[in-house]
């Protein structure tokens, strides 16, 4: 089965081919000459997964995931959520990544989670898989590996950030590699 991921993030794109495998024949934007920026209006995960997913497939009639993530801390009413890519106003991470422990300065409840919604466009048909980690912030950065918010996210039963996992590691409990699993399972059963 063929079909195109909606995104341009390549670490996104080398998580995803590491869980699909050979089951599904993966596509990025680039592989079918998709440049334009895929709008991403939303204020919900499911809204930005169903605009990016709903455009691939409206334009190229081609099988497509659409898929949006954040990093949701309780103590911040659950910011920066959606807005997880441009928390301070623009996409550098590392100024996202030290708003974030600003702002958790004077906080004890440090309880975070990462959340994914995949959309899967299917055959004119449109499926929600979502995945959920839930772990802590911590004090400072940590680690070299992984992206955006990896490295002050440590996942619940562990003690090293993302960053410090390696990719095997991340990629086997990551909010996305649970969110991809399920939406595997019901691939396996609709086809």
């Amino acid at each position: 089965m063929e079909i195109v991921f909606a995104t341009n993030n390549r670490h996104k794109l080398q998580e995803v081919m590491a869980l699909t495998g050979e089951t599904i024949l993966l596509r990025s934007l680039s592989d079918i000459s998709c440049f334009d920026e895929i709008p991403e209006t939303g204020i919900t995960f499911n809204e930005n997964a169903s605009q990016k997913s709903r455009y691939i497939f409206d334009r190229y009639k081609m099988n497509c995931i659409g898929d949006d993530s954040g990093l949701e801390v309780e103590s911040l009413n659950n910011e920066p959520g959606v807005y997880s890519a441009r928390y301070n106003g623009t996409r550098d991470m590392e100024l996202n990544v030290q708003l974030v422990l600003d702002k958790l300065k004077n906080h004890t409840n440090r309880k975070a989670r990462f959340r994914t919604v995949l959309s899967l466009m299917l055959k004119g048909k449109e499926y929600f898989f979502e995945g959920t980690i839930n772990g802590h912030i911590t004090e400072k950065r940590s680690g070299d590996e992984g992206f955006g918010y990896d490295p002050i996210f440590i996942p619940a039963g562990y003690y090293q950030t993302f960053a410090e996992m390696t990719f095997e590691q991340k990629n086997m409990i990551s909010h996305r590699s649970i969110a991809l699993k399920k939406m595997l399972r019901f691939l396996k059963l609709s086809t």
